[in-house]
């Protein structure tokens, strides 16, 4: 019979840490990474351009950065929820995204995903601390989700046989849409099966994204039923080639034959049936298949050049094999976004199970006959029509169930959108009692009209951006708190000049200056007045300092002394710069991030020497971004020698 039960798993990791409590009124940083210049735009598809150009997020808000946490790991125990029948067993962190973080088969005791030794978190996800390994499930805007490393509701189910199931689901703010993830294992199933439903209860049409990311061995083959694949490559550049063979005959299907990091996003055919997989030299591995609604397949590598090497070893231990990344998604590529009409869902089935080919077919040079062992393999193995046929009965039988036993609590940011808006969401509840100190702030607006202001001598606490929420704040009485989160609300908007207005009121009569310094000094930044938002960010942070150790003390100084020293350098005022980075506390100079701000620093002021010392004496950046390339800039300022291997990130040729 199958199971679902909780456990626990120990693992070295290294702590999260406190969010930023600087609201993050910028797009994400590292976005450029994933931008299409252009030439390229104008030269695609016409759908596909559109979804590229879709809804770009022009802030993370109202989601907080998460860089709190460092590189130290220390063993830690996380709760799990693990799924088991004879066949298979899936362990599934609820309190880490959901995130699948093994799938053992057990009557061949083989582990069909790439399991992560170790919880590292890096500056992966749209807003911060993400970790490799496992099953993940994406859904906000390119990139990895804002809900990477955070807490979902958790809950068993019936499931459409009749079995147990485990239920996940949350309230994605980026995009104001709830979610959920139906995981069960039929009885004498080979395969975990998966039903996704994205919900729009609102009467707009949202911009909606999804992928599910599979992390497996890079010692694999990866195989999908595609002859050509749109290929994004760090460089602003998406273009469309042939699959498996490059023009020198190299066979792009195996991870490790690329040198650079590098994005496939195979160009399945229509009618075409939806499967990915990936199979090691004896054409065993994973296989995943869905339902025709999850239309995307791609295939995500590091390459062996220094700059991926190093990126495999900073996320998990040194000396450990790689991995690659198989995964599926609504578009044909990450890069874009669907329309998702207003009270309306996007909903699928997903499969994942354990395949055997024959490996001198599905690995051999005749790419059309790998394809069809594999295809046929999967049929015989999961037939399509099967696939169908569950979705079918999860989505009319199961997926509006009520929750039976609640296995994990998630935020209660969906339960004040439900008090807000009444939305009825069969299957997914968001009750009041998961309401926080964060959301009651919030539940006094909508109870009073009046947003209460916070404790004396404390920061203004998590914002909201809502349209709905906008209109409360713009009918409140306007003290200084209300006025700054109103500028946030206005901000997202995009009504900037309005946001500026309103904070600048809320700064004639505050008693605690810093947060609305910080956010017209951002829109100093944004609008081309480099010069003043130095003069802000400064102000800020002397602001804060004079408040002792109020609003979280250390951190709220490390994260505006942090943009502080940044914009005086940046405006060529070294001296200032150093005035602020002293009156850091001791522990904050000596993290890596600082200890960059100190090699910049010391370049201003003329003195390689100095900095060239630091680089030789060693630091790492935490929350270094994917594809992050300032340390190679830097580098170079002080000499043309090879950057080190312990500072080699690039993703891209140089």
């Amino acid at each position: 019979m199958t199971t679902v039960r909780r456990a626990v798993l120990t693992l070295p990791a290294a702590p999260l840490g406190p969010d930023n409590p600087l609201p993050a009124l910028r797009a994400p940083a590292g976005a450029g990474a994933h931008a299409v210049d252009a030439r390229t735009l104008a030269e695609l598809p016409r759908d596909m351009a559109r979804g590229l150009g879709r809804a770009p997020l022009r802030s993370l808000l109202p989601t907080p950065v998460r860089d709190g946490y460092g590189r130290d790991r220390t063993p830690a125990d996380l709760d799990t929820i693990v799924i088991e029948n004879d066949r298979l067993r899936a362990t599934v962190l609820p309190g880490l995204g959901g995130r699948v973080h093994s799938l053992h088969h057990k009557s061949t005791g083989r582990e069909l995903l790439y399991r992560n030794l170790v919880l590292q978190p890096a500056a992966f996800a749209l807003n911060g601390a993400w970790f490799s390994g496992g099953i993940e499930w994406n859904i906000g805007a390119t990139g990895h989700t804002t809900l990477s490393c955070s807490p979902l509701h958790a809950a068993t189910v019936r499931a459409p046989d009749g079995g147990p199931m485990l239920r996940l689901w949350e309230w994605e703010r980026l995009r104001d849409l709830p979610f959920q993830v139906d995981l069960w294992l039929p009885e004498d199933s080979d395969f975990l099966y998966v039903g996704v439903r994205v919900r729009n209860p609102h009467e707009r049409t949202a911009p909606a994204y999804w992928w599910s990311n599979t992390a497996v061995p890079e010692e694999r083959r990866v195989l999908a039923p595609a002859d050509a694949a749109w290929h994004h490559g760090y460089d602003r550049g998406l273009n469309r080639l042939p699959v498996p063979l490059t023009e020198d005959g190299t066979d792009r299907s195996y991870p490790l034959n690329g040198a650079h990091a590098a994005d496939y996003f195979y160009d399945l055919p229509d009618g075409q049936r939806r499967w990915i997989a990936a199979l090691d030299a004896d054409g065993h591995g994973l296989v995943q298949t869905s339902t025709d609604a999850l239309r995307g397949r791609k295939l995500f590598l590091w390459g062996t050049e220094r700059g991926g090497r190093r990126w495999q070893e900073w996320l998990t231990e040194p000396g450990t094999p790689g991995y690659a990344e198989i995964q599926a998604g609504l578009a044909r590529t990450q890069l874009e976004h669907l329309e998702l009409a207003g009270e309306a869902e996007f909903s699928w089935l997903e499969a994942y199970g354990p395949l055997a080919a024959d490996p001198a077919t599905a690995l051999g040079d005749d790419w059309a006959a790998a394809r069809a062992d594999v295809e046929h393999r999967l049929e015989t193995a999961l037939p399509r029509a099967a696939v169908d046929a569950a979705y079918t009965a999860w989505r009319e039988g199961a997926a509006d169930a009520e929750p039976e036993s609640v296995l994990a609590v998630g935020s209660g940011w969906g339960a004040l959108e439900v008090l807000r808006g009444g939305h009825a969401l069969p299957g997914t509840p968001f009750p009041e009692s998961t309401l926080g100190p964060d959301q009651e702030p919030w539940r006094e607006l909508l109870r009073t009209g009046v947003l209460p202001p916070p404790a004396k001598g404390a920061g203004p606490g998590a914002p909201l951006v809502a349209a709905p929420w906008r209109d409360m704040l713009e009918t409140a009485p306007a003290d200084p708190s209300t006025e700054y989160h109103l500028g946030i609300a206005q901000w997202h908007a995009g009504d900037r000049a309005q946001a500026v207005r309103s904070w600048e009121r809320g700064l004639h009569r505050a008693e605690v200056r810093w947060p609305l310094l910080y956010c017209l000094a951002v829109a100093d930044r944004e609008d081309g007045h480099p010069q003043r938002a130095a003069e802000r960010f400064a102000e800020a942070f002397a602001e804060h300092a004079g408040h002792g150790d109020h609003d979280g003390g250390e951190v709220v100084a490390a994260a505006l002394g942090r943009e502080g020293v940044a914009a005086l350098l940046a405006t060529g005022r070294p001296g200032r710069a150093r005035e602020l980075w002293a009156r850091l506390p001791g522990e904050v100079r000596g993290r890596g991030a600082f200890r960059l701000l100190e090699i910049r620093i010391l370049l201003a002021e003329g003195r390689p020497g100095e900095a060239r010392a630091v680089f030789d004496e060693g630091f790492e950046v935490a929350d270094l971004r994917e594809g992050a390339e300032v340390l190679g800039e830097v580098w170079a300022e002080l000499t043309d020698e090879p950057l080190p291997d312990a500072y080699e990130f690039r993703m891209r040729p140089s």
